[in-house]
């Protein structure tokens, strides 16, 4: 680790705030331990980096995309390891699809997924996790806060630590300027406190030092066959992250270091959780939209916060602390994360001189756009596609039947 050094220890540490609310959240919900979360979080991420060659600037943390399974096996089982153990096998369809990608060339890739594609997908990456950001923003993950300082007090919280990053970000100079989701975070976090809408009682109760709470999975076919089919979708969804974060920084991780080692990495990473008894992992766009919001592009600082992330989960009292900041402190600085990641992605479509004028991509771009934010759903025996994933496929079905001379046009 040649290139560490004090500011990227710095930033690796921001990218741990960044990551932090969303991936405990997912333990939070289904009942899966939270150390154990971070925990199988940093060595995915540590693992994901090295099958890339170092060279990707993500994170993973926690899926909510198998969530609705976790929950059905939950009620129909009663144990979580069996959720985990559904998700193990789930992994390993990455690996198999991540195998057969190898043998794909580049430019048959890049034809399948052009500009066209790939900019309404990284559009609605942001545009789909804007929701999220509103709740925090409404005080949805923060009890009382309602009750204690009213909806208006929830958003002067959030406009607060909103203003605070762009701030950071625009008026200071040197170093301190590529700081401000940490920044940010710490001046809402404060104010919150000075109002009084931040609850110490779960720092109070939890030790100092303590092991995460690890479980091996157990397998029923009931549970691989809720869990495995949600891979499906997930693995569109990454390559809408790969291609997100490559234009991000500048560069195409679809043809170095490779789809089909970007794949193999969040699959094995995903299995590697559910071994441990933790959910499933995946590329996180929080991050990318710190990357994007920052310019800081190094990879080896999602590596020093995936090491965060391990050193936090062996510490219940101060993740705990972490626990505590309100959600419209997280919705404040989410506003500018989430929005930066669509901003790329009308960038991306920009750069590529996609012509808006043809009907053709008229037609993809708006098909995609209703079906990834409406929510859009479709079954086909055990498999659902929805949001994001149907969005993807419907976008690369049409963009091969619209464009079908550039799709099958010889090299």
């Amino acid at each position: 680790m040649k290139d560490l050094n004090a500011k990227n220890v710095v930033m690796g540490l921001q990218h741990t705030f960044v990551m932090f609310g969303a991936t405990v959240l997912v333990p939070l919900i289904t009942g899966l331990d939270v150390g154990v979360t971070l925990f199988a979080a940093g060595i995915g991420t540590l693992l994901f980096h090295i099958l890339t060659k170092f060279k990707v600037p993500v994170f993973l943390g926690s899926s909510f995309s198998f969530l609705p399974p976790i929950f059905a096996i939950i009620q129909e089982t009663g144990d979580l390891a069996y959720a985990t153990g559904g998700i193990l096998i789930a992994g390993f369809l990455y690996v198999i699809v991540a195998i057969l990608f190898k043998f794909v060339p580049y430019d048959v890739l890049h034809k399948i997924l052009p500009p066209t594609v790939t900019g309404p997908i990284i559009i609605l990456i942001g545009l789909m996790l804007a929701n999220v950001a509103i709740q925090n923003a409404d005080g949805t993950y923060s009890p009382g806060v309602l009750e204690k300082i009213g909806v208006r007090g929830c958003w002067a919280v959030a406009g607060f630590t909103f203003v605070a990053g762009v701030f950071v970000r625009k008026a200071l100079k040197g170093f301190i300027r590529y700081l401000p989701v940490i920044i940010a975070l710490v001046a809402g976090y404060v104010l919150s406190i000075i109002i009084g809408i931040v609850d110490f009682s779960a720092v109070k109760e939890a030790a100092w030092v303590g092991l995460p709470g690890f479980m091996l999975p157990k397998f029923s076919g009931f549970a691989i066959g809720l869990t495995v089919p949600v891979a499906i979708v997930t693995i569109v969804e990454h390559f809408g992250d790969v291609l997100a974060i490559g234009n991000v920084v500048g560069k195409d991780f679809i043809k170095d270091p490779g789809i089909h080692r970007t794949l193999l990495g969040d699959g094995l990473a995903t299995s590697l959780s559910a071994l441990m008894g933790g959910p499933a992992n995946t590329t996180y766009s929080e991050n990318t939209g710190a990357v994007a919001l920052t310019g800081a592009k190094d990879p080896i600082i999602m590596r020093v916060a995936a090491i965060f992330a391990i050193i936090l989960s062996l510490i219940p009292k101060f993740t705990s602390v972490i626990g505590t900041i309100p959600g419209p402190v997280i919705g404040g600085i989410s506003i500018l994360l989430f929005g930066m990641i669509s901003s790329i992605g009308i960038k991306n479509m920009v750069d590529a001189k996609v012509d808006m004028t043809e009907p053709g991509n008229l037609m993809i771009t708006a098909a995609m756009l209703v079906l990834g934010i409406g929510g859009a759903s479709f079954s086909l025996g055990p498999i659902t596609l929805q949001g994001l994933g149907l969005s993807a496929i419907v976008g690369i079905l049409l963009n091969i039947i619209l464009n079908s001379k550039q799709v099958f046009k010889k090299s």
